[in-house]
C-alpha cells in the first residue's frame, strides 16, 4: 500500500479530539498498517491517526527506530518485560493515559506534521497506558524516558493537541517564524487541492 499523505500544521483535523474506535474489524487492521507504512516512509518514530487524516483514536510507535539504539528501552506490557522485536510495532487503540512519573524531563521533540521544526518540551518521565490492540484485547503498558515521551506525544494528537501547544513562551518564540511559514504552505496546498478537486468534478 502506498504511504498516506501526512497532515500538516494548519489542517483542522490536527486540532480535533478523535472519536473512539467502535469496530475491531479488518478496516481497523488496514488503518494500522496504513499508519505504520506512512510512518516508516516518513522516517518517523510514532504517528497518530489524525496525521493521515483519519478521525480515530489510534496511534502507532516503533521504538526500534529510535536514533540511538544503544540506549535501553525498558517497559512492561501486562506486567511483563518484552523484547522490542516482539512488542514492536506498537499499536494503541482507544488508549487511556496516566502520568505516574515523579520527574519532569525537558527534551527536544519534532513531529512529522511539523517538518524541520524542533523544540524543547517538558514531559513526565513515566506513564501507564491502558489500550486495546487491533483484535479488541485490552492491555496495560508501563514505560519511561523516550518511550514515555513518544506515548505522551502521540496521545496528545488524539486530544487535538500538538507538541507546539506545550511549548514555553521562550521555545515558541524560537520557532514562531517557521510555524508561520509552515501554516502558509499548508494553506496554499489546501487551496490548490480544492481547486484541483473542483476541476476534476466538472463534466468533460
Amino acid at each position: 500500500m502506498p504511504a498516506k499523505r501526512i497532515t500538516k500544521y494548519g489542517e483542522e483535523i490536527l486540532r480535533q479530539k478523535t472519536k473512539p474506535v467502535e469496530k475491531f474489524d479488518d478496516s481497523l487492521k488496514t488503518l494500522a498498517r496504513d499508519m505504520l507504512d506512512s510512518m516508516y516512509e516518513a522516517n518517523g518514530l510514532g504517528l497518530a491517526a489524525p496525521q493521515i487524516g483519519v478521525d480515530a483514536s489510534v496511534f502507532v510507535i516503533d521504538m526500534r527506530r529510535r536514533a540511538n539504539p544503544d540506549i535501553p528501552c525498558e517497559f512492561t506490557i501486562d506486567g511483563a518485560p518484552l523484547p522490542l522485536d516482539i512488542a514492536m510495532p506498537f499499536v494503541a487503540v482507544n488508549p487511556q493515559l496516566e502520568l505516574i512519573g515523579e520527574y519532569v524531563i525537558t527534551a527536544e521533540e519534532g513531529c512529522l506534521s511539523f517538518p524541520e521544526i524542533f523544540a524543547e518540551v517538558e514531559r513526565v518521565d513515566t506513564v501507564r497506558l491502558k489500550y486495546f490492540d487491533t483484535d479488541g484485547a485490552q492491555h496495560t503498558l508501563v514505560c519511561n524516558e523516550l518511550f514515555a515521551r513518544c506515548v505522551q506525544h502521540e496521545f496528545d494528537h488524539l486530544d487535538g493537541v500538538c507538541f507546539v501547544n506545550r511549548l514555553s513562551n521562550r521555545e515558541l518564540f524560537k520557532v514562531e517564524k517557521k510555524l508561520k511559514r509552515l501554516r502558509r504552505q499548508t494553506r496554499d496546498f489546501l487551496r490548490e487541492e480544492r481547486k484541483e478537486h473542483k476541476a476534476s468534478e466538472k463534466p468533460q
